[in-house]
């Protein structure tokens, strides 16, 4: 797949994004399942729409994705692919979801866990890799009041732990890191729920 390329941070506000909890919301983590997912811009109307197929079944679980997208040329190129999916066990039991991003950055494979994947440019892929900035953090000082960047602090905090954790569980019980990795968790997936995809309407 392809690699993403930027020198400069782009805004994260107005772009496509798709989320794990979404996803649940609507029961594509159940098993299998197809649709569509939809974008309205609350602005002009505009509405534009991907199609997707999540397998929750198989050994390897994943999202496929597959659109059609005017260039600049008017030319229309199509895409379809597979973006894997992986677990982490809950402590009262039970499986969370999470995107296993498919792109690469610095010449090395992603492979990043993390809720939500954003669109800027060809593919989706996690903030790293698009190189994401929020307008909330641009526009005012008190960046950390905005619900957004709430959402990008959480994903950071997690991706920080988790490379510190070398063993989650110990004698069948969470570590401490653990737990606290646990509750971070928690708070994100509140976090993606309440978060609306303003100014573009996600629906089914």
């Amino acid at each position: 797949m392809g690699r993403h390329s930027y020198s400069d941070k782009t805004e994260a506000d107005h772009l496509k994004k798709i989320e794990i909890s979404w996803l649940k919301k609507h029961g594509f983590l159940e098993d299998w399942k197809s649709g569509t997912i939809s974008w309205t811009y609350n602005v002009t109307g505009d509405q534009s729409s991907i199609g997707i197929e999540v397998s929750a079944l198989a050994n390897e679980p994943f999202a496929r994705l597959h659109y059609t997208q005017t260039e600049n040329n008017g030319e229309q190129q199509k895409f379809d692919y597979k973006i894997p999916l992986t677990t982490s066990p809950c402590p009262l039991g039970g499986e969370r979801y999470w995107f296993l991003c498919p792109f690469f950055r610095s010449g090395e494979y992603c492979g990043q866990r993390v809720g939500v994947l954003y669109k800027n440019g060809d593919y989706f892929a996690c903030r790293h890799c698009n190189n994401l900035t929020y307008s909330s953090k641009n526009e005012n000082r008190k960046y950390k009041m905005f619900p957004l960047f709430s959402v990008m602090t959480l994903e950071k905090k997690i991706e920080d732990l988790q490379a510190k954790i070398k063993r989650p569980y110990y004698a069948g019980k969470p570590t401490k890191k653990q737990r606290r990795l646990e509750k971070l968790y928690d708070q994100a997936s509140a976090k993606y729920r309440k978060y609306p995809s303003s100014p573009l309407e996600m629906l089914i």
